[in-house]
């Protein structure tokens, strides 16, 4: 008698002098539909948890975040200089980082580096958690690599809820980074993060949390559309076209740095709207800009067409590198939970 194995069960058929070849190849196929039916389902239940996907997504972010904080610093200070005057305060990123050690010491560099972490800790778990679980979705659902249109309208969806969990970290992240180059008597000196958004909303209203939230989540949107998309489809060019590249570092870090270059000359305007807003003063009651095309018309009028894009350098530096390291940390950590906690090969971080 002939046995076919299979986990926790097994068939059973007679000797070749009893069963005709049409019913042994009946049962041999059975058994292996049986078999592949439950290595399915083991399959299954070793997929990525949804939860650990936000975790893991938030996790990336703040790591990338710790090597890349002090040019976030330098954009941030370029961005706001010659707010109002139109002066031209720094000649230079170089300048403008040199600037920051001559006056408040190297560690000045990392100013607001609480606020940044926790931004990460809400923003990028939010983004990388909403589009990593839209994107295994749609490959379980349609059976194919989302599309180009697919992976944009779930960058919009992802940016959007990432960007509005995220924006009270961003207000006080946008205000620690700046304080250094105010008039000592202007200083808000925040001692931390939790302070800066305690002191805010005692002294401005719950609500001031969420200032420039309608151009930060504008900005999140057009950053993610750009960033999460153009780096699917980057990574799924290099891996299938004619470079046939392997998954791994170098694909990574190769579709990171085009899709930090696209995401960085798309959003810069909008970045520069956001962080004026949320650095913005109140005189007599009255803000000093009403929204974010009055603060893009200014300083097209006052700066220059091209003063939209101030700060690329320090931007895009600080963009190549967080891009990079983000997705990279998140591919490594995936690899990780999948090797050490689930048992099993990667499958990817689902981008």
């Amino acid at each position: 008698m002939h046995i076919c194995f299979i986990p926790f069960q097994f068939c059973t058929y007679a000797t070749p002098e009893k069963r005709s070849k049409k019913e042994r190849e009946i049962l041999h196929k059975t058994c292996g539909q049986m078999a592949q039916q439950q290595q399915q389902q083991q399959t299954v239940k070793k997929n990525l948890p949804n939860g650990m996907k936000f975790v893991l997504g938030g996790m990336a972010g703040m790591g990338a975040t710790m090597i890349v904080q002090p040019l976030d610093l330098v954009k941030t200070r370029m961005q706001i200089s010659g707010a109002g005057s139109g002066k031209k305060e720094f000649r230079n990123t170089f300048h403008c980082m040199q600037t920051v050690v001559s006056r408040e010491g190297p560690f000045g560099l990392y100013q607001g580096i609480g606020a940044a972490l926790l931004r990460q800790a809400t923003y990028t778990t939010s983004r990388l958690g909403v589009y990593t679980y839209l994107n295994d979705a749609y490959k379980v659902h349609f059976q194919k690599d989302p599309s180009v249109a697919a992976s944009m309208g779930m960058g919009v969806i992802a940016g959007a809820c990432g960007a509005f969990v995220g924006t009270p970290a961003e207000v006080a992240l946008i205000r620690m980074a700046s304080d250094g180059r105010l008039p000592i008597a202007e200083r808000r000196n925040y001692n931390n993060v939790f302070n800066a958004l305690t002191r805010i909303t005692r002294e401005e209203g719950l609500t001031t949390l969420w200032r420039g939230s309608l151009p930060t989540m504008g900005r999140a949107m057009v950053v993610n559309m750009s960033q999460l998309a153009s780096y699917s489809q980057f990574k799924t060019y290099f891996r299938t076209g004619p470079l046939k590249m392997e998954e791994g570092i170098k694909l990574q870090f190769a579709a990171s740095m085009l899709s930090g270059l696209l995401t960085t000359i798309t959003s810069m305007p909008l970045d520069m709207a956001k962080t004026r807003i949320q650095n913005q003063k109140y005189v007599d009651g009255k803000p000093e800009y009403r929204g974010t095309l009055e603060v893009l018309g200014r300083v097209a009028r006052h700066e220059g067409i091209f003063a939209l894009w101030k700060g690329f350098t320090p931007y895009y530096c600080r963009l190549g590198p967080h891009t990079v390291l983000t997705f990279i940390f998140l591919e490594q950590l995936n690899q990780m939970y999948y090797k050490y906690i689930l048992g099993s090969e990667s499958k990817g971080s689902g981008l």
